[in-house]
């Protein structure tokens, strides 16, 4: 008896085309995000590396807001809590849409991801713990190397230039949301000390509230724009951080579309469309800006690599982020019997585990919190954080350019569109229609080559026939002279 065949699920393959849109969108106000982030890195650490410094600090400790709702805070405390709420809203969204609508509805494509992520996490940790330990360091910043921050990667992407295939980018940005998902449920359990169970009671219920308005389909930017305001400061007085408010409305929204209703989009997707160039694009670069000032100096930087504490963070982004990626990788392709795409080879998987070692946002916010009321020790893990995305940066960019002609060919197939009808045709290779309108096409061309040849023809027989009667009349004036 003949055994039944099983067919190879492929791994990192080519992307639905609807998911492959929604990518490219997210992707390219992520990219201008993350150049605005980057500038605003550089400007922090240029003001606070300054004769103007002191102001740099002034600006932080700057306290603003109402002292009675207990939301009197500093500009760096509003922009961790506050900006980077909303920078967590569209993490859930994209989070739910994926899982909802997106390619991980699938729970054998949402495997991938998940256990990259979860093993990107795992292991940098681990990385930190056993260096943190070996050198008698703390072990309260072993958290600090999990996150990946999608926004700098691709910044870095767009510095130098590389062609990376849609389903890579797709990879990176997954693997960035769902461990922007674990690292709030960190923050969530382990740094919340103190609860208010009152401000906590009180999320909650503005938490149904919204959630109730949403299935109700209640529409109104005025209604939910001040509900969330409210949810987000009973949450911040609960003593969790305030980020999971956002994370929570964001997985609230529906994301999936009611065709019987005429919708093209769902509620999640108009509303991810309306806040992420907000996020990206204001509220990352300002927490960028108040967040890495660090002093840096040669024997600043030195330090980083000595202190057990900072050496686990720039360990665990540079080594741990690219084992834990790409081990999970291949250990999902090997217990799941899946292979790879044949376009794309096991190099490429390890240059984008390499890039996902750029922790910054959420690194520097989980920095800030681990050693908080050690401002000595939370600025030199920021400076940690800052010289191993650096680290990690220039590694991935050296492996990506050795693969850039390869990416290169790869991306020109999935953007080529010779029948101009607004569909790569890479997506239409099984639509007889679009094989009879590049016959059509391709006959066209052939005819106007044809009658382009017919002309050069006879522009080449004219010519000829004017040569020889050239030659003629040549050899005739030739016999009519003297002898």
């Amino acid at each position: 008896m003949v055994a039944p065949r099983t067919t190879s699920r492929k791994l990192l393959g080519r992307l639905s085309l609807p998911e492959r849109t929604f990518v490219a969108d997210a992707l390219r106000t992520e990219t201008v995000g993350g150049v605005l982030l980057l500038l605003a890195a550089i400007a922090a650490l240029v003001w606070a590396n300054t004769p103007v410094k002191e102001s740099y600090e002034t600006v932080l400790d700057l306290h603003v807001g109402p002292s009675a709702l207990g939301l009197h805070l500093s500009l760096q405390h509003w922009a961790a809590d506050g900006l980077l709420a909303v920078f967590f809203f569209v993490a859930g969204i994209e989070l739910k849409r994926e899982l909802v609508a997106g390619d991980l509805r699938d729970p054998r494509a949402a495997a991938l991801p998940v256990v990259a992520a979860l093993c990107g996490m795992a292991v940098p940790a681990l990385v930190y713990t056993l260096t943190s330990l070996s050198g008698g360091g703390s072990l309260a910043g072993w958290a600090v190397p999990t996150a990946t921050d999608i926004a700098f990667a691709l910044a870095v992407l767009a510095v130098i230039g590389t062609s990376l295939p849609s389903a890579l980018r797709a990879f990176l940005l997954t693997l960035a949301v769902v461990d922007d998902l674990f690292a709030i449920l960190i923050i969530a359990v382990f740094f919340t000390d103190d609860l208010n169970l009152a401000a906590l009671g009180g999320a909650f219920t503005g938490l149904a509230v919204f959630w109730l308005l949403l299935r109700k389909g209640v529409r109104g930017w005025y209604v939910y724009v001040p509900l969330a305001l409210v949810i987000w400061g009973l949450m911040y007085n609960s003593g969790v951080h305030a980020t999971v408010a956002g994370v929570a409305m964001g997985l609230m929204l529906r994301c999936t579309t009611r065709t019987e209703d005429g919708e093209e989009r769902s509620p999640g997707e108009h509303v991810e469309h309306l806040v992420r160039p907000l996020s990206a694009g204001l509220a990352v670069p300002l927490f960028a800006l108040f967040s890495a000032g660090v002093s840096v100096s040669g024997g600043a930087l030195g330090e980083v690599f000595t202190r057990p504490e900072t050496l686990g963070v720039v360990l665990g982004l540079v080594v741990g982020k690219t084992v834990g990626i790409f081990g999970g990788t291949w250990l999902t392709a090997r217990f799941t019997r899946a292979s790879l795409s044949d376009d794309l080879a096991w190099a490429d998987v390890f240059a984008v585990a390499s890039l996902a070692g750029i922790g910054f946002t959420v690194s520097l916010l989980i920095g800030e919190l681990a050693f908080d009321g050690d401002s000595a020790l939370t600025d030199e893990v920021k400076a940690a954080v800052l010289t191993g995305s650096l680290i990690a940066a220039l590694g991935a960019t050296v492996l990506l350019k050795i693969r850039n002609a390869r990416y290169r060919g790869m991306w020109e197939a999935e953007e080529r569109d010779d029948d101009l009808d607004g569909i790569p045709d890479i997506y239409e290779q099984d639509d007889p229609a679009y094989h009879l309108r590049m016959a059509d096409i391709y006959e066209g061309k052939a005819a106007e080559h044809r009658r382009i040849a017919g002309l050069k023809a006879a522009e080449l027989e004219a010519a000829e026939r004017d040569r020889l009667a050239e030659v003629a009349g040549g050899a005739g004036d030739e016999g009519d002279g003297p002898a």
